[in-house]
């Protein structure tokens, strides 16, 4: 008579149950995080911080036929933080001023924070050295002249971080680019709309 004999089943691999547990422990990590920020985001209701230009005025401008072109001019660049319990911080805060594409002025600021639902301010009154304009530019200034309305470029971008506690931050970049036109009888700003906010 032939005798039949069953094989013990083999024991899982120690390998696989590490996998397994440390897959699960992943997975729950996930599922906690994304609790948490559910949670903040219901608490705090976070908005992103943004920059705009509140004031620009040409205090003058200095152009002879040879093409060169001087500038003086004061601008107020505004950083908002409209969340009402969290503290923004600003860095590398770096604006662009351009005349038919040639740069006039380069500015920059030191870090900062906003506090809750506030804003800080950023006077800038600065004069640029002369520079040359090429043979467009030369007469991109002849027809604004002509216009009574001088147009510059004006673009940049900041790193804003929100902050919740000491733990947890956001951490996002600001940029803005528009144009900014001014009155060439007064140095006027012509209306003024300038800012990172989306619409």
């Amino acid at each position: 008579m032939t005798k039949l004999y069953a094989k013990r089943p083999k024991g899982t691999n120690p390998l696989i149950w590490i996998v397994a547990i440390v897959c699960a422990i992943l997975a729950i990590a996930v599922i906690i995080t994304g609790i948490v920020v559910f949670a903040i985001y219901v608490i705090y209701h976070p908005k992103m911080p943004y920059i705009k230009v509140a004031y620009a005025h040409l205090d003058q401008l200095g152009y002879d036929p040879s093409g060169l072109l001087e500038v003086q001019m004061a601008l107020k660049v505004v950083a908002e933080n409209d969340n009402k319990k969290a503290v923004a911080s600003v860095s590398d805060a770096t604006f662009v001023l351009r005349f038919h594409g040639i740069d006039v002025a380069v500015l920059q600021t030191d870090p900062f924070d906003v506090a809750k639902n506030s804003s800080a301010e950023l006077d800038y009154l600065f004069r640029s050295s002369p520079i040359p304009l090429d043979k467009e530019g030369m007469e991109a200034m002849r027809v604004a002249l002509n216009r009574g309305v001088v147009p510059f470029d004006f673009g940049g971008h900041a790193r804003t971080r929100w902050r919740v506690g000491i733990f947890f931050s956001v951490r996002f970049w600001a940029r803005i680019s528009c144009h900014l036109n001014f009155l060439y009888s007064n140095g006027s700003a012509v209306d003024l709309d300038c800012s990172s906010k989306s619409r």
